[in-house]
């Protein structure tokens, strides 16, 4: 598995670069460096002169996953200044500090069709969109207008959260801006004839020349595009840069008019939202998997770096990233469905309760789910669960290995259990502990007053399902005397006198509650009968894997001279009896009979297990 390289954080040096293996990415991503740099088409921006300095010849590729992992190809580690690739971050910002209603309420959302920096408005006198000049200018003056002097600090903080470590100013590209920006004092003063734009346009347009001149590089840029990608969240810092409703707005803005007057041929061929700028870069963003980001200063016609757009093509064309050809099965997410007629109940039970389990083996139903639940998945699962006559009296969700829960899918999860699953079935969901991606959203259930059970782990549910279908059509209640050994699984088939010896080679001992009985991974002597209350099995981080209540035994690995694979904890006050190995021993060679039935009801017992694994897995892989 290849490892992030960590990003330093307020660190204003570009990262170095990792030293990656040679896959199948890295390895195309080095094939287009080495094609594309033989096109020297284009020339860089001499518009504003300090970019007319630049070299033409560096060229860097990078692409960063929503995982946290970059590959970098080239020249990715030369700074050049972002221009209006910043754009696009900054319209998201507006869109969070202020609000949707203002920024909307002030620039349009429609493509102009013409240059960058064109000197017209809509009808009503709003600029076109934010990724053009005019459109920049006023989300540059709306934050001005909320923060005063400090509108480039807030602009400049943002960026630097959004490229996960500091960055730096070019002093002499914003002198050189400021110099000769005629065309952009044109539109402020244009915007702020129709209020558009408020307050004194020389200061304003030093934030937005300053804006422009922050230093990036490639690798940034990619970093830039994931956390766009990655919902608003940074993927390899972690922090949150922009609400989901901001980053879903620009990205959108970006398709239609990111790559100037060339946004429609490229939305075309490259499929991806994208910004470029005129000092040679362009970020890139396919929403959930990765984000691109290149340098290369020479410029087409239209402004946008000619290698990039190459390589943005040839990326997109080889690995069919365009966003409008997505292949995904909504079918996919449901791994199995299943009841315990194809899938035994866990064995380990005394023979009564094993017995009403096997009768009422369709009064408990799992779905095991997996991937990203969006929309059309969770529209899926809740038609699958459509027929009442197939909804059992327990229904497990199992979401162990659900990576995301979209907020259309939660509301079609929970509209779904208000009004969808009668009372008669109680709904569990499983998988989900303190570190799944998913436990905010499932947990924040129960604040909607929804009757729901949540268990850290499929083994636990179960448990906790089997219990109940045990007490309701059995007992109600866990008894209030200790169980008799001839309901022992493991002492199954012994004569009365055998059970009798057996009982008296043993030592009953009570323990009370909150006493580790058994160590995961640790020598153990003893096997433990469960006569009277309750224990539970546990992970050894703490997480519950299941329960065992009187009639059931623990820690049989000690007779095959094997450690636990868990923590036995006692969950109340609770009264055993332990036979250690040697007693066993011992008993053997009185009643060979009877010792051989426990190994024999031992190996069953495993069987069991195995059986109940095997038939899930045979399920879970089709």
């Amino acid at each position: 598995m290849l490892t992030p390289e960590p990003l330093p954080f307020p660190s204003s040096q570009p990262p170095r670069a990792a030293r990656l293996l040679d896959t199948p990415l890295q390895s195309f991503l080095r094939g287009c460096h080495a094609t594309f740099l033989a096109d020297e088409n284009g020339a860089v921006a001499d518009y504003i002169p300090e970019l007319g300095k630049v070299d033409p010849d560096p060229f860097g590729i990078a692409v960063a996953t929503v995982d946290g992992f970059v590959y970098e190809v080239g020249d990715t580690g030369i700074p050049f200044t972002i221009q209006s690739i910043s754009k696009a971050m900054v319209f998201a910002f507006a869109l969070d500090l202020l609000g949707p209603e203002t920024v909307e309420a002030a620039i349009g959302v429609e493509p102009s069709g013409e240059a960058f920096n064109s000197i017209r408005l809509l009808p009503d006198n709003r600029p076109f969109n934010a990724m053009v000049n005019s459109g920049a200018i006023a989300c540059c003056s709306l934050i001005a207008n909320a923060e005063g002097e400090g509108a480039f600090d807030v602009i400049h903080a943002m960026l630097n959260r959004y490229a996960g470590r500091t960055l730096e100013v070019d002093e002499a590209v914003f002198q050189s801006e400021r110099a000769t920006g005629d065309r952009n004092r044109a539109i402020a003063y244009l915007l702020r004839n129709h209020g558009g734009i408020k307050g004194d346009v020389d200061h304003l347009l030093d934030t937005y020349f300053r804006q422009c001149s922050i230093l990036v590089t490639a690798r940034d840029l990619a970093v830039m595009g994931a956390s766009l990608a990655n919902h608003g969240v940074n993927p390899i810092t972690g922090e949150t840069v922009a609400s989901n409703y901001a980053v879903a707005r620009t990205l959108a803005v970006m398709s239609s008019s990111g790559m100037y007057d060339f946004a429609g041929e490229w939305i075309y061929r490259v499929g991806l939202p994208a910004k470029s700028g005129v000092g040679g870069g362009i970020l890139a963003a396919l929403p959930s998997q990765l984000g691109f980001g290149t340098f290369s200063p020479r410029l087409d016609t239209h402004g946008n770096s000619v290698r990039g757009i190459r390589t943005c093509e040839a990326v997109s064309e080889a690995f069919d990233l365009h966003m409008l050809s997505r292949w995904n099965d909504v079918r996919s997410c449901v791994l199995a469905d299943y009841d315990f007629r194809a899938v035994p109940p866990q064995p380990g039970r005394e023979t009564r309760q094993q017995r009403i389990l096997e009768a009422r083996s369709n009064a408990i139903r799992v779905l095991e789910l997996a991937g990203k639940l969006s929309f059309a998945t969770m529209d899926y699962v809740s038609r699958r669960l459509a027929d009442p006559a197939g909804l059992p009296d327990f229904l497990i969700l199992n979401l162990h290995r659900v990576s995301t829960i979209t907020d259309a899918a939660m509301r079609l999860f929970i509209d779904m259990l208000k009004g969808q699953i009668p009372p008669t079935t109680t709904v569990v969901v499983a998988g989900v502990d303190s570190a799944s991606p998913v436990a905010p959203r499932i947990r924040a259930l129960k604040d909607e007053g929804l009757r729901v059970r949540i268990y850290p782990t499929y083994d636990a549910a179960v448990e906790w399902a089997e219990d109940q279908v045990v007490y309701r059509y059995g007992a109600l209640s866990q008894p209030a005397v200790e169980v008799e050994l001839k309901h022992q699984p493991l002492l199954a088939g012994f004569a009365p006198q055998e059970l009798e010896d057996f009982v008296g080679l043993g030592a009953k001992t009570a323990y009370p509650a909150g006493v580790r009985l058994v160590a995961a991974d640790q020598p153990s002597d003893r096997v433990y009968f469960l006569l009277k209350g309750m224990v539970s099995t546990r992970t050894a981080s703490g997480t519950r894997i299941g329960t065992l209540i009187p009639g059931m035994s623990f820690g049989e690995m000690a007779l095959l001279e094997e450690p636990s694979v868990a923590d036995v904890w006692s969950e109340s006050e609770v009264s055993c009896l332990e036979v250690t190995r040697e007693q066993f021993h011992a008993f053997q060679e009185a009643h060979p009979r009877a010792a051989g039935r426990i190994t024999h009801n031992l190996a069953r017992l495993l069987a069991g297990r195995m059986r109940m694994a095997t038939a899930r897995i045979g399920l879970l892989t089709g």
